[in-house]
């Protein structure tokens, strides 16, 4: 089924869920944070249409392969298509949500210019994470 987005919330509507990879190191502070983000993003924006997996690096890094993980932590949108990621601890929530493209009209050059990370709307729209500036 097609998924449609609630341009007021920005929440997916219909029976589309998402999937949700996070790649973390242990239970180290920054892993632990990112995680507490993102359940909260996906309680409040996806209220019961999405699953989370973590991977946790420490105990099994020969599957960082599979999702071209370079850093940690590291979200990855499995599903819906297409494949987008997103680094850091996520404790900038509008970043998040355009990263994730779930808060439509917002186009992700709108970021600070001030900011140590920049996301360009070409970087996002193929999945790629975010540059460091």
């Amino acid at each position: 089924m097609n998924a449609s987005h609630d341009a007021d919330t920005g929440v997916a509507e219909g029976d589309t869920v998402w999937y949700l990879r996070l790649y973390v190191a242990g239970q180290s502070p920054k892993s632990l944070y990112a995680f507490t983000n993102l359940k909260r993003l996906c309680d409040e924006h996806l209220a019961g249409h999405y699953e989370i997996q973590i991977i946790d690096l420490v105990q099994r890094p020969s599957l960082a392969r599979s999702d071209d993980i370079v850093a940690i932590p590291t979200l990855v949108r499995v599903r819906p298509a297409p494949v987008r990621k997103i680094i850091g601890d996520l404790s900038n929530t509008e970043r998040v949500l355009v990263g994730l493209r779930l808060q439509p009209g917002i186009a992700a050059t709108t970021a600070r210019s001030d900011s140590p990370l920049k996301m360009s709307e070409d970087a996002v729209s193929k999945g790629a994470p975010p540059a460091l500036g």
